[in-house]
């Protein structure tokens, strides 16, 4: 087993399994793998919860997946940083895998902002890998729409996108469209929106993303 690409936090299972199921938690540009990893308390008992931080450096503890620079409004990436980022990541998850002795099966990923946007590539190139994902405020990459699987292969792929109204960094209407696409490919979505400005992640939304996962 060759080590890790990414550092990363974990909390173990609070409740032993011989396979646990994982959530991996992933942040967005600009912070850590602090972010997310605060909730983890608030994660099922028997769910290994990782942290990773993502690999480009862009100051002290400030982190990302991928440059994105917004130009006329709108975001404009560096699609050579983003697909680096979900080669490294599809690896990671096999390493998570074997190193913890995790239930293949059993894989969600959950993120905010840029780090949903690399669960919606990660999952929607790899569905065999994940079985659901937390998209929360985040947008699906038109980059990423030429590799994405058959719906056949992704039919058996959860999807939660929670996105707040008056989001003021990526428009609520980034996560309509994720949805529409998302359903011309048969995959099960649930939709939840918010009122509130700002771009930004909370206990009481985290809340709602498990009560999701444990239905």
């Amino acid at each position: 087993m060759s080590g890790p690409e990414l550092t990363y936090l974990v909390r173990q299972p609070l409740i032993a399994q011989q396979h646990p199921p994982v959530i991996i938690l992933l942040h967005g540009v600009g912070g850590n793998e602090k972010n997310l990893f605060q909730y983890a308390d608030m994660m099922p008992p028997e769910y290994l919860v990782i942290a990773p931080r993502a690999p480009l450096v862009k100051g002290v503890d400030s982190y990302a997946w991928f440059t994105v620079h917004f130009a006329m409004g709108k975001p404009v990436i560096n699609p050579e940083e983003a697909e680096q980022s979900r080669l490294i990541l599809t690896s990671f998850i096999s390493y998570v895998i074997e190193k913890y002795n995790a239930s293949s099966a059993n894989i969600y990923l959950a993120g905010f902002s840029q780090g949903a946007i690399m669960c919606y590539s990660v999952a929607l190139t790899h569905p065999g890998l994940i079985k659901g994902i937390a998209a929360l405020s985040g947008r699906v990459l038109p980059e990423i729409k030429p590799l994405v699987r058959s719906s056949e292969t992704l039919s058996k792929l959860k999807i939660l996108i929670s996105y707040g109204t008056d989001d003021n960094k990526l428009p609520v209407y980034y996560a309509s469209d994720a949805k529409d696409y998302i359903e011309t490919l048969h995959i099960p979505v649930t939709y939840i929106e918010w009122p509130g400005t700002g771009h930004l992640v909370n206990r009481e939304i985290i809340g709602k993303m498990v009560e999701w996962m444990k239905r």
